[in-house]
Order: structure tokens, then C-alpha cells, then sequence
């Protein structure tokens, strides 16, 4: 005798992707069971350190400006749904060499998209941004007003609560062993029991390639820092240090944004170097050293000389990469009981709500709302 599925979806990993993707599918009546290793808004994975930036003149691929402007749609109405402040538009200016990957990839994407930026020259940045040093005359700035930062703990917590106001089942402090694929549909089982659905998403982030293998993923160790000003810290606070990128011809990038709420400023690397290191998920070192710290520190004493040379503080999360560092997000071979949504590769928050849209799609067999041809699994399998 066969037993009657207890939901329709199962959603494991409930991190910015997972808890977006089933907000998306309770809101559209779908009986649907979320997991979760940790607690929601854990420190673990891709999906903390309390701001991410949210930019739409996204460089990463031309196909994530239409994903970007869509996810800024759903955030607004996450934060409707929720009552929850979870985007501070705050703006954010993209710098460095008009021919570079971030100020020049920056520009091509407004102007291909048609997105409402300002352009800057050198002598405007130095006297907008005193803090920055080092600008060279070729450098421009593309500041992007309707930009800024989202609260990634805070998000997932929202996401989660409008899904189960919607009926969802969610599962917290809890590991799902495995998931299986069957005849008639897929089994999650964790320690405690075994769930029967007739699809089931994994959205694990770093755990991904443990419970679906032969996904082309390395997972990452990334310390996040955070510096201290060595004089006074008003000039660097989020009013008047805006969220930025900025690429320093060939030495490197840094990103980050003014203190918020304290005196901490978030700075760091866009490629981490040596700071960024292949892992497994269960493996990683949570502990910090100055081999995660040394060479952002060493690039903010050029671009950013009022800050101070040891972290104030650290966090180490971690994050799924694929070959072309563009996600994988739909059906394995097709499989109708089978969808994933992974390899953020550092820079897929912002479009989280965009991607648990699309994910939801997938499972109800509907055309996703932008196109995402280029993330398709199936471009490695």
C-alpha cells in the first residue's frame, strides 16, 4: 500500500534562495515542507553577516539585470507582506578604471538597460568620497541610486514567517540525511523520520553537492571582516560612506560600506585570494588568522587609509562555486521530481528573491518571469 505524501514540495536549505522559494510556493497554495540544518538566519553558510548590496548594474552576466530588477520588486513586497524593513536604499557607486571590470562592466550594464545611474570623474570622487585615497585620473564612479543593503538573517527570518502564515511546514534544527528519488516522487529523511513529496527543491547552499552529486561545485571558506576608523569614525559611518566597489587597476578590488548602528565598517576583498579557500562543508575552519585578513588590510591602506590595520571583527561563512561562477538553478536531466538552486559564487543574495520566484516556477512547470537559460545545471551534466 502507498502512503499518502505529506506535502506536495519539500524545500531543503532554508537560506536566502530556499526560504524565498518557499514564501513563493505557500503563497501560491502549494502544501509545501521547508528544512533546515540550523536555525533560520544561521552563521554558517551564504546567507549572514548582517548587510549584503543590492545593485541592479550587475556585471556578473548581461541576463542578471532583468533577475535583479525583479528581485528588487520582491523584496518591496516581502517587506509589505511582513511589516519588516529588510532593504536600506541607500544608493552605492561602483569606482575605478572606465575600462575595468567594475566601473566599465557597471556602465556597459546601465546603458544596455537603460538603468538610471550617474557617472562620476576622478576629481568628483575625491571630493565626494575624502575617505577613498589613491584615485587616479582615469577612474570614474557609477553611483546607482536606488541600490543598497539588504538584512540577510532578517530576510530569511521574514521570507520563512510569510510562508508559514501561508501554511507552510518548516523544520528547524534539522538535518536531512539524504534525499532519494523515487517513482512516484522523492523521500527527504532526516534523523528523526522520513517525509514523502512528490518534488522536492535543495537549496542547501554548501550541502548541495552532498545530498544531489555530480554537480560541478567547490564550496568556499570566506572570512568576512570588519575595521575600525584609527581617528574619527564620522566620515565613515553609512550617511557618508556609501556601499561601493572598487577596482585598483591591477592590485585588486575592495568593497564595502560605512558603519551602521556602530562602529564597525565592512571592507573586503571582491576575490578573496588566498583568504578565499576550497573546503567541504563540514570541514570548515571557523577559526580566523592573518592569512584571512592581510591582503584586504593591505589594499585599505591604499584606497582606504583611515581604517585600522588588524579587523575589529571576523565572521567565516561559506559559498558554493561552479566552472563559470554563474548559478545552477532548475532540473538535473530533466528530472521532474528534482530542482536546485545553487552555486551563488559570492554573488547571489541580492537576487534571492528573483531566484525563489524562478524556483517555484520550475516546480509548477511555468515559464520563470526572466529568462535563465544561462543558469541551467544542465550545461555541465
Amino acid at each position: 500500500m502507498t502512503r499518502t505524501p505529506d506535502a506536495e514540495v519539500a524545500v531543503v536549505g532554508l537560506g536566502a534562495w530556499g526560504s524565498s522559494a518557499l514564501w513563493q510556493l505557500a503563497s501560491r497554495g502549494v502544501r509545501v515542507l521547508g528544512f533546515e540544518r540550523y536555525g533560520l538566519g544561521h552563521p554558517f553558510g551564504a546567507s549572514h553577516g548582517g548587510t549584503r548590496m543590492f545593485r541592479v548594474t550587475c556585471l556578473e552576466h548581461p541576463g542578471l539585470v532583468p533577475l535583479a530588477k525583479r528581485s528588487r520588486e520582491l523584496w518591496q513586497q516581502l517587506e509589505t507582506v511582513t511589516g519588516r524593513t529588510l532593504f536600506d536604499r541607500v544608493g552605492a557607486v561602483l569606482m575605478g578604471p572606465a575600462d575595468g571590470h567594475i566601473a566599465g562592466g557597471s556602465l556597459r550594464a546601465a546603458r544596455e538597460h537603460d538603468l538610471p545611474v550617474d557617472t562620476l570623474t576622478a576629481d568628483e570622487l575625491r571630493r565626494w568620497l575624502p575617505q577613498h585615497a589613491a584615485f587616479q585620473d582615469g577612474d570614474i564612479g557609477v553611483r546607482e541610486p536606488e541600490a543598497g543593503l539588504i538584512r540577510p538573517e532578517e530576510a530569511v527570518r521574514a521570507a520563512v514567517g510569510a510562508a508559514a502564515a501561508r501554511g507552510a511546514r518548516v523544520f528547524t534544527d534539522t538535518r536531512v540525511t539524504a534525499v532519494e528519488l523515487t517513482g512516484d516522487g522523492a523521500v527527504v529523511r532526516t534523523p528523526a523520520r522520513t517525509f514523502r513529496v512528490g518534488q522536492v527543491v535543495v537549496t542547501a547552499g554548501p550541502w548541495l553537492d552532498t545530498l544531489v552529486p555530480g554537480l560541478p561545485l567547490e564550496t568556499v571558506r570566506v572570512p568576512q571582516t570588519w575595521f575600525r576608523p584609527v581617528a574619527d569614525p564620522a566620515p565613515f559611518t553609512l550617511d557618508r560612506l556609501p556601499p561601493f566597489m572598487r577596482e585598483l587597476g591591477g592590485r585588486g578590488a575592495v568593497w564595502g560600506h560605512g558603519s551602521r548602528g556602530g562602529p564597525d565598517v565592512k571592507l573586503g576583498l571582491e576575490d578573496g585570494g588566498s583568504a578565499f579557500r576550497v573546503t567541504r562543508a563540514d570541514d570548515c575552519d571557523r577559526g580566523v588568522t592573518p592569512q584571512d585578513w592581510t591582503a584586504v588590510a593591505g589594499l585599505l591602506a591604499e584606497a582606504v587609509p583611515g581604517m585600522g590595520a588588524v579587523p575589529s571583527r571576523t565572521e567565516v561563512g561559506m559559498f558554493s562555486r561552479t566552472p563559470d561562477k554563474q548559478f545552477l538553478i532548475g532540473r538535473p536531466h530533466g528530472d521532474p521530481r528534482l530542482v536546485i538552486g545553487g552555486g551563488c559564487n559570492f554573488h547571489g543574495f541580492k537576487h534571492s528573491t528573483g531566484i525563489g520566484e524562478a524556483l517555484a516556477d520550475i516546480v509548477l512547470g511555468r515559464p520563470t518571469s526572466c529568462p535563465l537559460d544561462f543558469t541551467d545545471p544542465n550545461r555541465f551534466l
